[in-house]
């Protein structure tokens, strides 16, 4: 009886155990759709061409399939150890393809908590990877007495 009771202890002490997990696993930050920041809403203005607001939004991320006087531009981080944070301009054209309303969700004001890479990265297609290394300087330096000016 009392190996069955330590048999039995062990075994729930071990389940408990084997589920708490004391290593973090690694997550990383993932963002989708089109960045979208108050410095490019800012910029539209009723009236504007369906170009123009390509050059300044960029293409958005939907367009309604039947209705093609309206876009959608989402962007969604998924914070790592945090929150969802989602980011929606829809931009409505009249029938003449002009900008006609601008709806935003969303604070499009608080700063995305983007880190820059520090590493060189991989290389873009068709570019030569030593190209990307920065650069040092092969001239060797000329000594300050030889810098002075011929003398005629």
């Amino acid at each position: 009886m009392q190996k069955l009771t330590r048999i039995i202890t062990l075994s729930v002490a071990l389940t408990v155990v084997s589920g708490c997990s004391y290593v973090g696993v690694y997550k990383r930050d993932i963002p989708q759709g089109n960045l979208v920041t108050q410095e490019m809403v800012s910029q539209l203005q009723p009236g504007m061409t369906q170009e123009q607001v390509t050059y300044v939004m960029g293409r958005p991320l939907l367009e309604a399939p039947f209705d093609s006087s309206q876009w959608d531009y989402v962007f969604r981080l998924d914070k790592a150890y945090g929150d969802v944070e989602q980011r929606r301009v829809t931009l409505t054209f009249d029938p003449r393809g002009r900008l006609a309303n601008i709806e935003q969700e969303g604070d499009l004001s608080k700063a995305l908590p983007f880190e820059a890479e520090s590493s060189i990265g991989p290389a873009t297609e068709g570019v030569d990877p030593m190209d990307a290394l920065p650069e040092e300087s092969t001239q060797t330096p000329i000594p300050p007495s030889a810098q002075t000016a011929p003398r005629t």
